[in-house]
């Protein structure tokens, strides 16, 4: 039985807190919330202990930890007799390979080199150390001198390695001299393998191989063959060799009814290839799109102004530098496959393609739709650096000769661009760091009406099954966070003169640090200004993540640890000092105003074109910051409450609408997207737009200006009949006084009556 996708809600799998088991005791509450479709993180047997699922060690069998099979099967036979259905996260591009007695493929391929059964499902640079398998996972090359011979295994600490058949006499590092692997230091920056990105525990798979394909897909076949699911979550494609031949093959795979939708992160002038299989991506370019509409572009210049000592580097800049430091061993991979050298040996060809990549404004460039952006970044390349003429000539005529150097290209654009934008300038831009999420450009200062209706009119056309989202795993920050910080859009020059009062009252010892750092504080600052413990913590560590990911006074090889010490006691001084009033003053004059922004993007993300999905937890008001943050239990118990008491707004708008699309599933799956246009003095304080005939969506903005001049006799006509809101109970027809639709709530959900 097809179940037709009209919405999601995302379950982080976990064998401590959520199983197979634990997502059956939720049903009852994910039907009553309206939820269509259960979507859960990957399934398959992860690393011991993994709280995520991505490092994949056997994609052959589903999690003991989360319930192996029968848990599966427990868990789809109840949702489908609610005719809820499952959505699930797979990871084709990559396994776990931190213990290599976990994955019984790489196991084998360490024991066996060349001659393993499962020598082609990985891709090996056999040609780097005369055919063995170079493993930078080593404190230093001297640890060699410490391994031990235990049997059949080498061991090192807690590392334990194959020893092959008929190897394993003498002493710990006259055997791994035998080996078809050679341990090295991981500061070298050489891997023998490709990685996802540049995380040496994560190995990459030929998915180009059809027999790689095909046995990583056994399970995920199985399910679709028995029923159990639905549809399906594509992690990051980008990192195939081939992604739009992967995704075909899939499709073949799971057959034509099947929900697919890809990772697929998009730049603001990319548009999605036509031609892939799939319904389209999992929404972060909407989510983009909705958050930067609540942006007040007025906030710029005294933000920007903020930051005008602060130099982050430009995009092109450091993607450049990623690719010649962070994935040096992938650059000189291509190098070698380009001219037969190192990026030592040939330095200008190095520079060449680290150059080049800076200007791939996209993850990759090989879509058909696409076809453009290499040779206008060739052309920009050369006129900024006519040097490297001769080098940028070699590099095209191999990407337009060699399949392998063209694929292997497009990877290496896609690692650059994940390392210098998402996990590098993310965290050292400090104008506004809402903006700062993955599918963002944070120098682009918000979206306007007229973007984002043209955006979401073409999104229903084109593709009005895709996913969108407003907190994923992945996100930067979750959307109520990033709801409030936006809010500072609107009072930017009192945030400028708070933050000049405190940096006198705590004295940070880096300003761009703290100018980061600053922000997510006011973000994720209680209304009570009681810093607990557990939220104390939350911060140092976030702290962390974000100095080692800036990179730019400590990271995450080198770390400093002087510097961070005194980051942390700064920190201490401000949630202990006379700021921290401050903190709880600043909130308590804008919480009103960020929640409302947070509710209008909520209605605004559930009834714009797409299947929207609800992250876990995120029908109610939550603080999470980045992962492992938002990855933490859902207290569900409180969440059943609310949704039986239906006082809570948040709640109230999110299941209205997931009742309505459940109850008039064809104008969300199908119907068109028209704008709607109000008038008066505070018109552009109203986004307002209809689905299909019968539903009408209205949400107020810019709010603080708002309170201060009121709506004045701005209105909104509204399409012949009478109209329902489902949120407040109210009736309307005709032509509404703003003032008037959001009296009790700042959002309007209105259904035409019969």
């Amino acid at each position: 039985m097809t179940r037709p996708v009209l919405s999601t809600y995302r379950l982080q799998m976990r064998g401590d807190c959520c199983t197979f088991d634990d997502a059956v005791n939720l049903l009852d509450y994910l039907d009553e919330l309206g939820v269509s479709h259960v979507y859960l993180s990957p399934i398959l047997t992860a690393a011991d202990g993994s709280t995520h699922g991505y490092d994949v060690t056997d994609p052959t069998t589903v999690s003991a930890a989360l319930g192996g099979p029968d848990g599966l099967r427990r868990l789809s036979e109840a949702a489908h007799k609610r005719n809820i259905g499952l959505i699930v996260d797979i990871v084709p591009n990559h396994v776990g390979v931190a213990d290599a007695q976990q994955n019984r493929w790489w196991w084998d391929l360490l024991t066996h080199g060349r001659e393993s059964a499962y020598c082609s499902f990985f891709d090996i640079d056999w040609n780097l150390d005369n055919g063995r398998i170079v493993l930078p996972i080593l404190g230093s090359d001297d640890d060699v001198a410490d391994l031990a011979v235990d049997g059949d295994v080498l061991r090192l600490g807690d590392l334990t390695l194959p020893i092959a058949p008929g190897t394993g006499s003498g002493t710990g590092e006259q055997v791994h001299d035998r080996q078809h692997y050679r341990l090295i230091g991981w500061r070298h920056g050489v891997c023998g393998y490709r990685r996802f990105f540049s995380i040496t525990s994560l190995a990459a798979l030929r998915q180009e191989d059809r027999a790689v394909f095909d046995a990583t897909h056994v399970e995920v076949k199985r399910w679709f063959d028995e029923g159990l699911v639905d549809g399906l979550r594509i992690d990051h494609p980008d990192g195939l060799t081939d992604p739009a031949g992967y995704l075909t093959w899939l499709r073949d795979l799971v057959g034509p009814s099947a929900w697919i939708v890809a990772e697929k992160i998009l730049a603001t002038d990319e548009a999605l290839d036509p031609a892939l299989p799939i319904a389209g991506t999992t929404g972060y370019d909407a989510l983009r799109e909705i958050g930067g509409l609540l942006v007040d572009p007025s906030g710029a210049p005294a933000l920007t102004e903020l930051c005008a000592d602060l130099d982050p580097g430009s995009e092109q800049q450091l993607k450049t530098t990623a690719v010649t430091n962070t994935l040096r061993s992938e650059l000189n991979r291509l190098c070698r496959l380009i001219s037969g050298k190192t990026a030592d040996d040939d330095p200008a060809l190095a520079q060449a393609i680290a150059t080049l990549v800076g200007r791939i404004g996209v993850y990759r460039s090989d879509y058909p739709a696409l076809s453009a952006v290499l040779p206008v970044a060739l052309a920009e390349t050369g006129s900024a650096a006519p040097e490297l003429a001769e080098s940028l000539t070699a590099i095209a005529v191999e990407l337009s000769t060699s399949a392998e150097a063209s694929a292997r290209f497009n990877q290496l654009c896609g690692a650059a661009t994940a390392k210098a934008i998402e996990d590098c300038l993310f965290y050292r831009d400090a104008r506004l760091v809402s903006l700062n999420e993955v599918g963002g450009e944070p120098e682009r200062f918000g979206v306007t009406a007229a973007e984002f209706h043209q955006r979401a009119a073409t999104r229903a056309a084109m593709w009005p099954t895709a996913m969108t989202t407003l907190t994923t795993h992945d996100t930067k920050r979750g959307e109520d966070v990033r709801a409030r910080i936006g809010v500072l859009s609107q009072v930017p020059t009192l945030w400028s003169e708070l933050i000049d009062q405190w940096t006198a009252l705590a004295p940070p010892p880096d300003a761009a640090t703290a100018l980061f750092l600053w922000q997510n504080m006011f973000g994720v600052w209680p209304a009570d200004g009681k810093v607990t413990t557990e939220l104390r913590d939350r911060l140092h560590s976030y702290a962390e993540k974000a100095m080692r990911e800036a990179a730019t006074e400590t990271s995450w090889h080198d770390p400093d640890s002087a510097f961070e010490d005194e980051i942390h006691r700064w920190l201490d001084s401000v949630l202990d000092g006379p700021v921290a009033a401050g903190l709880t003053e600043l909130v308590a004059q804008l919480d009103e105003h960020a929640r409302s922004d947070s509710l209008a993007q909520k209605l605004i993300q559930l009834t714009a074109p797409g299947i929207p999905d609800v992250y876990q937890g995120t029908e109610l008001a939550e603080d999470s910051l980045v992962d492992p943050d938002n990855r933490r239990p859902v207290d569900y118990a409180a969440r059943r409450i609310a949704l039986q008491e239906f006082t809570d707004p948040k709640i109230r708008v999110t299941s209205a609408v997931l009742r309505l699309r459940r109850e008039r599933p064809d104008i969300f799956r199908s119907a068109g997207y028209t704008p709607l246009r109000a008038a008066g003095t505070a018109a552009p304080h109203l986004v307002s737009y209809q689905r299909g005939a019968d539903v009408v969506v209205a949400v107020s903005r810019w709010t603080v200006g708002l309170a201060e001049t009121g709506w004045g006799d701005t209105g909104l006509t509204l399409p012949d009949g009478d109209w329902l809101d489902r949120l407040s109970g109210q009736r309307w027809t005709g032509t509404v006084l703003a003032a008037d639709l959001f009296a009790n709530l700042p959002v309007a959900l209105l259904e035409r009556e019969p």
